[in-house]
């Protein structure tokens, strides 16, 4: 069970790092400008932060394990997708993708730990691991990326997800039980917005500022943008009975 959740983990966290390695050769590939690389990884970073919290909401209410199993689905396509793309939009579209699947990963992975460990001792033991196994992809991304980059080419830095997302399918199905919140939150599609609206508008002007300028209209427009989406989303959430 700890090591289907971990390896879930794993592959989310090594897509954080592995894909900085291959920049040049997707460069190479594509002859895409600095701000045009950023965004394969800004577009999953961004996208990931983005949906943790609605992703967990959501398994407490339709069942963890059936939201578990759709985002190993939804992110070992956007790998797949990944590793085919014919062009730097078409990549970034299904980093996307891999990001909406990897929102379902971590934190479900994190509520089946803390519900299929009752013992407290054991539980921690669990968490402790679970936290562990983040930290050691985050640090192998970058030395696998480049293994993989010098021996078969950038787009195998997605498609080894491909193997492992399937395996972890059908350890899931035979081995997970299914779980929900006996008293879920409600899910809130306002703040969620607001969150999503904040965190690109404030991402879109750091990547593009250099290129454009960093007293430009635009981006000035950007950073007010975000500045009063999190002075609103502070205010609307302390307004509500479950922030």
């Amino acid at each position: 069970m700890l090591g289907i959740c971990s390896m879930s983990l794993l592959i989310v966290g090594l897509d954080t790092t592995i894909v900085n390695v291959a920049l040049p050769a997707i460069h190479s590939s594509f002859h895409a400008s600095l701000s045009e690389l950023q965004w394969t990884i800004d577009a999953y970073t961004l996208v990931l932060a983005s949906l943790l919290m609605l992703a967990g909401s959501t398994a407490d209410r339709l069942g963890r394990r059936r939201v578990f199993q759709t985002g190993l689905v939804v992110f070992s396509l956007g790998s797949l997708l990944s590793a085919l793309a014919p062009s730097l939009e078409l990549l970034i579209a299904a980093r996307v993708l891999q990001a909406i699947g990897g929102a379902m990963l971590n934190p479900v992975a994190l509520s089946i730990v803390r519900n299929v460990f009752d013992d407290p001792r054991e539980r921690a033991h669990a968490i402790g691991v679970w936290g562990a196994v983040f930290g050691i992809s985050m640090a192998l991304g970058p030395v696998l990326g480049g293994a993989l980059v010098d021996s078969v080419g950038w787009r195998a830095v997605f498609i080894v997800n491909v193997p492992v997302g399937i395996l972890a399918i059908v350890l899931t199905a035979l081995l997970v039980p299914e779980s929900r919140a006996p008293h879920p939150r409600r899910i809130d599609p306002v703040g969620q917005v607001l969150v999503i609206v904040a965190l690109a508008s404030l991402t879109y002007a750091i990547i593009e500022g250099p290129e454009t300028g960093w007293l430009s209209g635009e981006i000035l427009g950007l950073f007010a943008l975000a500045l009063a989406t999190f002075a609103t989303l502070v205010a609307y959430e302390l307004r509500r009975e479950e922030p």
